[in-house]
């Protein structure tokens, strides 16, 4: 059997392939690789209804556990989370929301590895910090359930291939829970770009771009710092790639007749923390003086096979209002989000962008048309609702969902990858094939009704 280090010493920063940095795809749980691309049709049985668990019970587990307890078709039977007050918490609205007390499993950091072997669950979904979001998975996925994960699904190369390599070997579907999908506007795009209001797409730009300064303080003894703001001490890159890329990778049927091919990715210097830390607590705070290795601005180029480009940028630590840019360009063209705005050819020459107000009624997405009202209010304007009712939904009917375990890895590499690229003057690195061919074979997501 092929070991991480196997895989460590194919993917040795210094080899090179045709100029580029190589990363190479062998299996790390046998020496064949599988060759399925998709859940296998016969373990796509309809589960009704759908038995969870849930792992991580913070700020955003805590919001996304009560959309899914306001979903028909799902029973939470068990939760897990560091803190028992966060546990009896989550058992509380269980029980408030007309179910049974789920199990509760506490305080240990592996301790859902216990829930996954002694719960009978469809679905473990895990909303932890990064660097538990692949041992979550793993675990559900092993224990015969499907898995469910906040972004990133994944951080490195390793942990990527360790989901494509579980999820195919047990036939367990493993989702992304990539909510900017299901935005009402990105949505309405992916409808535009199927009906081919834009032509045949050549270039998108996509990006997370906005001040998060604020979100990241000191906690605990002895000036430990939250796991985000760790990230950005040791790390730098693209570090939160999937919100921007993921639309703009289903309208570009990224894994689906497409897929990345090579990145080449740039990184500033890093002043942003240093200088916010210093105005807010002083110019000898810890905070202030820590070296951030996360440059304050990333962008990052990528290629696709069919000579699509993309570009997609990171930019948390310095002064700037929200932006996931959400640009998507083809032959007869252009849209570009913050703010919506659209340019078809034939406008008479004027080369000027118009509203989105009179595409509305023709291209907005089915799914948004019929469930607009339900999605009210239920976070980040209605697509928290929109992916937890399309997953719920298709495991109900024992249909694919609409992301898969290619689309999270595809998507979530780009962090490593990017990392890879700054550090060596921004050379190019190649992207693995996680699908092994079967992107070329793989339908395009499909426009959807409820």
């Amino acid at each position: 059997m092929a070991t991480n280090l196997d895989r460590r010493g194919v993917l040795k920063w210094g080899a090179t392939v045709g100029g580029g940095l190589a990363l190479g795809g062998r299996s790390v749980l046998g020496a064949e690789s599988p060759k399925t691309a998709s859940l296998p049709q016969s373990q796509l049985k309809p589960l009704d209804p759908v038995r969870i668990g849930f792992v991580g019970i913070g700020g955003r587990g805590s919001h996304l556990l009560r959309v899914l307890l306001g979903l028909e078709g799902v029973e939470i039977r068990a939760v897990c989370d560091l803190i028992e007050g966060r546990v009896a918490k989550a058992q509380r609205w269980v029980v408030e929301a007309g179910q049974p007390q789920p199990s509760g499993y506490f305080p240990g950091e592996t301790d859902f590895e216990k829930l996954c072997e002694q719960e009978d669950l469809d679905l473990i979904v895990t909303a932890t910090p990064w660097r538990w979001h692949v041992p979550v998975c793993v675990a559900a996925m092993r224990t015969g359930k499907h898995a469910a994960t906040e972004v990133p699904a994944a951080v490195t190369v390793d942990e990527c291939w360790q989901l494509v390599e579980t999820a195919e070997k047990f036939s367990r579907h493993c989702v992304m829970l990539e909510n900017c999908c299901y935005g009402r506007t990105e949505m309405m795009v992916l409808n535009m770009v199927r009906q081919g209001l834009l032509g045949e797409l050549v270039h998108a730009e996509a990006g997370y771009m906005h001040e998060l300064r604020n979100d990241r303080e000191l906690i605990g003894a002895g000036n430990s710092i939250r796991w985000r703001l760790e990230q950005m001490a040791r790390r730098n890159g693209n570090l939160y790639p999937t919100h921007g890329l993921g639309p703009i990778a289903q309208c570009m049927n990224i894994g689906r007749g497409d897929r990345f091919d090579f990145l080449v990715s740039m990184s500033s210097k890093s002043k942003g923390l240093n200088l916010h830390y210093s105005k807010r607590f002083g110019a000898d705070h810890p905070l202030a003086t820590k070296k951030y290795a996360l440059g304050d601005v990333n962008f990052s180029l990528i290629q696709t096979v069919n000579g699509c480009t993309i570009s997609l940028g990171h930019d948390t630590q310095l002064p700037r209002p929200y932006s996931r840019i959400n640009l998507v360009q083809g032959t007869k063209g252009i849209f570009q989000g913050y703010p919506d705005r659209i340019h078809l050819e034939g406008d008479d020459g004027k080369h000027q962008w118009e509203s989105l107000d009179h595409y509305w009624a023709q291209y907005e997405h089915p799914l948004w048309r019929e469930l607009s009202k339900q999605a009210e209010g239920k976070g980040h304007g209605g697509m928290d609702y929109m992916e937890l009712y399309r997953l719920i939904q298709a495991l109900r009917r024992g249909t694919p969902p609409d992301m898969d375990v290619y689309d999270a890895a595809f998507w979530s590499v780009v962090s490593e990858l990017s990392e890879r690229s700054v550090a060596n003057r921004s050379r190019p690195v190649d992207f693995p094939d996680f699908t092994r061919g079967k992107w070329k074979t793989t339908p395009p997501l499909e426009i959807v009704t409820a």
